[in-house]
């Protein structure tokens, strides 16, 4: 893609300023409000639309940038260093590679419809995959959609569905067979992107501990009509499908991680010069030094590996166990940078005017979404270390 280090170098450095540009126009303020009130950032999802920012990943030809993972990595990183967290990452997260499928697997119309809607912001999706009594185990997913004249009836419900109160679009998982039925447990699983039609879907948001202006919920489909032409790609193939972007949204949710960490340890790091206490700054105490250098060194390390999953991605190699490494390593050196911010800041790390109680709680859903940290070691131990599947 590059014809030289220097070219690509050139190109990452563009697009951090770039996305500086739009990000730090939205200061920490705001998004304390957005914490306060729940309201979702449609000011900063517009900014980053009209910057050309939300097609970064998706095909040139329909209105993207055609970038690759390196790139969103870069972009995602900038998104959440300044004091947004989670709220601004997944407000614009959610574009890069969750419509993956549509672009990979979709047909020239579906492409030309819906792709270039999702680029210049006039389409929000929302994602309807995970269900209460399946978790992580999608094989078991029950929301079923039954075959009619001209399309399908979808019955069933779905949790954590992102975007909700605001989508107008759905991209939603569900049994075309039942599991009982199939040969293989992956089998019979079909995609569909479609209207969010709340005639048929019920969406009752979920009160959380952060990201409270992303909203989540819980959506109760009832006997949804969606048409034959928003299946994507082939009946009961579906599973196969959304493959194709988990390495990606590891790679981008460690990246997310590790920039929140980051805005948090600055943080500490500047109040720890300024803060006197017994006439000399506590910075200059090695009780506060030590913890705060050992959590930027893990800061970097898990930087490393994610940026070494990014470019293995990029340039169609394997890369599942760096992946799926980078968005542990991420999460954890993220979150311990963010606990240790706010133990810094003494008394006032408890206080919402320092930011760093609310950058802890932004941070921690990287530690269970979009997969668990016992599943990612599961992984590692029968992938990598070729040991016996445990589960």
């Amino acid at each position: 893609m590059y014809d030289s280090a220097e070219e690509r170098d050139e190109m990452l450095d563009s697009i951090r300023d770039g996305v500086r540009g739009v990000v730090s126009k939205f200061d920490p303020d705001y998004w304390l409000e957005r914490d306060d009130d729940g309201k979702f950032p449609h000011e900063f999802h517009k900014a980053m639309a009209d910057a050309g920012w939300l097609g970064i990943t998706m095909p040139e030809e329909y209105g993207g940038a055609g970038l690759g993972v390196t790139e969103a990595a870069i972009m995602m990183h900038e998104v959440a260093s300044y004091g947004g967290g989670m709220a601004a990452a997944s407000t614009v997260h959610i574009n890069l590679f969750g419509p993956h499928p549509v672009v990979v697997f979709g047909t020239k119309e579906q492409k030309s419809e819906w792709i270039p809607r999702l680029v210049s912001g006039q389409d929000k999706v929302a994602f309807g995959f995970t269900e209460p009594d399946a978790g992580l185990n999608t094989t078991r997913i029950k929301t079923f959609a039954e075959k009619v004249p001209g399309g399908y009836r979808v019955n069933g419900q779905k949790v954590w569905t992102s975007t909700g109160q605001v989508a107008n679009k759905i991209m939603l998982l569900t049994r075309t067979t039942k599991f009982e039925d199939c040969k293989k447990p992956t089998d019979g699983i079909t995609i569909f992107y479609t209207d969010l039609d709340r005639k048929h879907i019920d969406v009752q948001r979920i009160p959380k501990m952060g990201r409270k202006a992303v909203d989540s919920n819980a959506i109760f489909i009832d006997d949804l009509f969606i048409p034959d032409e928003h299946m994507i790609g082939e009946e009961g193939k579906g599973f196969s499908y959304i493959l194709h972007s988990l390495n990606p949204e590891r790679v981008l949710v460690g990246v997310e991680a590790v920039a929140i960490g980051r805005d948090a340890l600055n943080r500490a790091a500047r109040y720890a010069r300024e803060r006197v206490v017994f006439d000399r700054p506590i910075g200059q105490n090695q009780g506060i030094q030590h913890p705060l250098a050992e959590k930027w060194m893990y800061l970097e390390s898990a930087w490393l590996m994610l940026m070494k999953a990014a470019e293995l991605y990029d340039a169609g190699k394997s890369c599942g166990a760096e992946a799926n490494a980078g968005k542990f390593l991420g999460a954890r050196a993220g979150y311990d940078a963010c606990l240790q911010s706010v133990l810094t800041h003494g008394g006032f790390g408890y206080a919402k005017e320092y930011h760093v109680e609310r950058l802890l709680r932004e941070v921690t859903v990287t530690r269970i979404a979009p997969v668990t940290e016992q599943l990612i070691q599961s992984f590692i131990a029968e992938k990598v270390l070729d040991l016996p599947k445990s589960y």
